[in-house]
């Protein structure tokens, strides 16, 4: 299917990617890949305890002297997929379709974030065609759920003096900053209650949601699964006193929810009303998000009668909670216009099985289990990022629930004055006859991180362009491949 895109080599490679299981956290066979591939092609290749592989390759002749640079893009992927579709990321290939001037997945993320990147990479390491200066080659590990490859880096490994990130998502632009980010968990307790007779069960199920990006896309307008699962329950749970057996919805902290469920009981009498209620709610939140979500889908489907409750303390506690939960932009930029400085994800939430200790008649088991609610918090600005998982926690330290935060990684300041951003910026209006675009973004990226143990590294992100990444719907235009690929060769030349 790949053999007829250009250039080439970047597809080749892609395709070879795309075969090669590599979650977030699993980066075993990709790291042996990418490790197999320095050794066979006679480059010095190293890794770390992490899994991260820095390649290096001398400089061709004539650029012996040049500035060294930098490749880096990293391994992992996102793993997200319809939810009617059967695939086990941790064992198959990715299957990729043409559609149009696009590529896309069927069902599932492409892991062209980042797989094309190092495609790119590999592409230029096997090409001794191509002129540029002394080379490394860094592919990080788990940049996906905790930049934890970029976080462990040795300060002791990089030579360069330039970085040349592959990790943006539109052709035409240069980005020069990121914002940081932490991430909350939260467990709350809950215990459980036997379900009462007389009552009809229903999973509740929000769905065709667009997700996407918590960074890139928290401003776009579109609708966070959870949030509006919670709207529903809160009303049942007020007005016709429904129970809640099970709650689920989202998956990773970078991903705005795309789905989520929850199983619950009504009494008979209050069915009708119940019933009616969800529907008029859905009529509501299509109509709410009738621009941003055409594919929203609010179903009531039956279920089997389960026989356990979350106690009703606790689902009182939880849905409030998870009303007032902040979702999406909470500041813009007080000095670059349309830039979004601090935004919240509510990403997911999930809980332990529901079981009992408790004998027959007891109103709750004595065991505990827990609920756990996983946001992620962005901002450039250091305090403000800090302020909007504290604004998280106080929600949650509300009804009891225990918070941490993770360590969360630094925002990466841009350097208007930067030489090989000069340079990229000039190479680009020669090649394309207009000017590219100079940005930060409110993503986050490993420029962050590298920049901070090499303060001294000189760094520009850019790439072909993505869509609906960390989706089932992320896919890449076809044509920006080349755009991209032909603009990073004519920058090593120009580095010169």
């Amino acid at each position: 299917m790949l053999s007829n895109l250009k250039p080439a080599a970047v597809w080749r490679y892609f395709g070879e990617i795309m075969q090669i299981p590599r979650p977030s956290k699993h980066e075993e066979r990709i790291s042996a890949y990418l490790q197999q591939f320095g050794r066979d092609h006679g480059l010095e290749t190293l890794h770390d305890d992490l899994g991260n592989v820095l390649i290096r390759k001398p400089a061709s002749k004539g650029y012996e002297q040049s500035q060294g640079v930098c490749l880096q893009a990293h391994m992992d992927m996102v793993c997200e997929k319809n939810g009617d579709k059967q695939f086990d990321f941790m064992n198959d290939a990715i299957q990729p379709i043409l559609d149009g001037e696009w590529l896309t997945a069927d069902g599932t993320t492409l892991g062209a974030d980042d797989g094309i990147g190092v495609a790119a990479i590999l592409a230029i390491l096997a090409d001794d065609t191509i002129e540029h200066g002394p080379l490394e080659a860094l592919f990080t590990v788990d940049e996906e759920t905790g930049l934890t490859g970029a976080g462990g880096l040795s300060t002791e490994w990089l030579r360069s003096d330039i970085l040349l990130n592959f990790d943006d998502e539109d052709e035409g632009e240069f980005c020069i900053g990121c914002a940081g980010g932490i991430d909350t968990v939260v467990a709350l307790d809950y215990n459980t209650r036997y379900c009462p007779v007389g009552e009809v069960a229903y999973r509740v199920k929000v769905s065709g949601l667009k997700g996407g990006h918590s960074g890139d896309d928290i401003n776009k307008g579109l609708a966070n699964a959870n949030k509006l699962l919670t709207r529903i329950l809160w009303n049942g749970t007020e007005y016709y006193k429904i129970g809640l057996a099970r709650i689920d919805g989202g998956n990773l902290r970078n991903a705005i929810a795309r789905e989520a469920w929850a199983d619950v009981v009504v009494a008979k009498d209050m069915d009708a009303d119940f019933k009616k209620m969800v529907a008029e709610m859905t009529d509501h939140l299509k109509f709410e998000f009738r621009s941003t979500e055409p594919g929203l889908q609010v179903e009531l489907l039956p279920i089997d009668m389960p026989q356990l409750l979350i106690d009703r303390d606790t689902q009182h506690n939880l849905l409030n909670a998870l009303l007032a939960c902040a979702h999406g932009v909470l500041a813009m930029s007080r000095e670059i216009p349309n830039f979004v400085e601090t935004s919240t994800n509510l990403a997911s939430v999930k809980m332990d099985e529901v079981s009992s200790s408790g004998s027959a008649d007891s109103e709750a088991g004595n065991k505990k289990q827990k609920i756990y609610i996983t946001t992620s918090q962005r901002s450039s600005v250091e305090s403000a990022k800090q302020a909007a998982a504290q604004k998280i926690e106080a929600t949650f330290r509300l009804i009891g629930a225990e918070v941490s935060h993770s360590d969360g990684y630094p925002g990466w300041t841009p350097n208007p004055d930067s030489r090989v951003l000069k340079v990229g910026v000039e190479t680009y209006k020669q090649m394309f006859g207009h000017d590219p675009v100079v940005r930060a973004i409110h993503a986050g990226l490993e420029c962050g991180l590298i920049g901070e143990k090499y303060p001294r590294m000189d760094m520009i992100s850019y790439g072909p362009t993505l869509r609906g990444v960390h989706s089932p719907d992320e896919r890449i235009e076809i044509k920006t491949v080349q755009m991209f690929w032909n603009l990073t060769l004519q920058i090593l030349k120009n580095l010169k």
